[in-house]
């Protein structure tokens, strides 16, 4: 089975590629962003943790359903390294655990291909156990044009040190094996997602063979040394021209 990882800075698409990818072409997606608000839902694990760690952070709980407030939860960890890496800490544990069951149950299920839809791809390390890794892109200016659109609450500011904390486009791309530029329509964007559809489905031959348990399991390590030493040769940061 292929692991196909897809990822992209605040803003830039990834999520609207992610709906094309599972309501046109009917591939199985592992949503990251879905996983962790599932989670954080009261009386989790995690929700324990969060509230316990964010104790001092007034309205953190809504008072109808006790859930998080993530507005408010957001604002503090966005403007504050230490927290965001508190609440990561808490959070990226229990979201991996939720995805490696959800690749688990995709492989016993015979899927060719599974979308490992993951924001924080390259920094939570799941971009190792990826056979190809594909990555939403656009302007930074368009980045916060989005954002607004999509959250009239924040200011341009806000915009900015949100996209801030994130990894810098021009890295992720570099790091990617496939980017898609989100900077033109949404025909065009269209027409990018069924040219890596195409290019990303494995044979049938092969995944009859991979489905063989020592063969996926060795898949699965060629992958990982493959990563790393990728990584270690072509380093993770574009040179300096």
């Amino acid at each position: 089975m292929l692991i196909v990882g897809l990822t992209g800075g605040i803003a830039c698409g990834k999520s609207t590629v992610s709906q094309e990818l599972q309501r046109k072409y009917k591939l199985t997606v592992v949503d990251a962003d879905l996983i962790a608000r599932e989670v954080v839902e009261p009386g989790r694990p995690a929700y324990n943790k969060i509230v316990k760690a964010f104790k001092d952070v007034p309205d953190l709980v809504n008072a109808t359903d006790k859930s998080l407030n993530r507005a408010t939860l957001g604002q503090v960890v966005f403007h504050d390294r230490r927290r965001l890496r508190t609440l990561n800490s808490i959070v990226h544990p229990a979201v991996k655990w939720e995805i490696a069951k959800q690749i688990l149950r995709a492989y016993i299920s015979l899927r060719s291909l599974v979308i490992l839809d993951v924001p924080l791809l390259f920094e939570s390390q799941l971009y190792l156990v990826c056979g190809l890794i594909v990555t939403v892109s656009t302007t930074p200016e368009l980045q916060v044009e989005r954002l607004l659109k999509r959250n009239p609450e924040l200011t341009a500011k806000d915009a900015e040190n949100r996209i801030g904390l994130q990894m810098p486009n021009a890295e992720r791309n570099y790091r990617s094996d496939i980017v898609i530029d989100n900077s033109g329509t949404l025909q065009q964007l269209h027409q990018q997602i069924e040219s890596v559809v195409y290019e990303v489905k494995p044979s049938k031959l092969w995944t009859l063979i991979d489905l063989f348990p020592p063969v996926g399991v060795l898949s699965a390590l060629f992958t990982f040394i493959i990563r790393r030493m990728t990584e270690k040769f072509k380093g993770t940061k574009p040179k300096r021209e």
